[in-house]
């Protein structure tokens, strides 16, 4: 069995955003840790390699490959920030056509800035992610 990409560590989320070099993207990065802490009520947690996570969930696919993710979270990459876990469920569309200016990816949303969204939007976004995958993906 192979051991899964993302595991947690026990890196500092803080020493993660104090990495980047970009700052606006480091401060990017601080309101998204803030934000998404109050917004879950979960800690932060780094998942290998760079990804914040907040809260845990447990996948089981059919062909038996199982682990462990963060329900969602954030990387502060060096061209974008990275939001996971905000693209499921049937209630992303009409969120997602009002929240600006972004990229979609493979369950993944890719911004410049937080200033090129709507924040308010994005908040709901990663309640709506949390609970979606706390509630229907989680396998214990």
């Amino acid at each position: 069995m192979t051991t899964p990409v993302h595991q947690p560590t026990s890196a500092d989320p803080h020493d993660v955003i104090d990495a980047v070099q970009n700052p606006v993207r480091k401060a990017d990065a601080n309101v998204l840790l803030d934000m998404m802490e109050e917004v879950t009520g979960q800690v932060p947690r780094v998942w290998n390699p760079s990804i914040i996570g907040f809260g845990q969930y447990h996948y089981r696919y059919a062909t038996g490959r199982e682990g462990d993710a963060a329900a969602v979270g954030f990387s502060p990459r060096t061209a974008h920030l990275v939001l996971y876990g905000l693209t499921y469920g049937d209630h992303v569309e009409p969120l997602l056509a009002a929240l600006g200016k972004h990229r979609r990816g493979a369950g993944c949303l890719y911004v410049n800035k937080l200033e090129d969204i709507d924040v308010s939007v994005l908040q709901r976004l990663v309640r709506q992610g949390y609970e979606y995958t706390m509630s229907t993906l989680h396998s214990p």
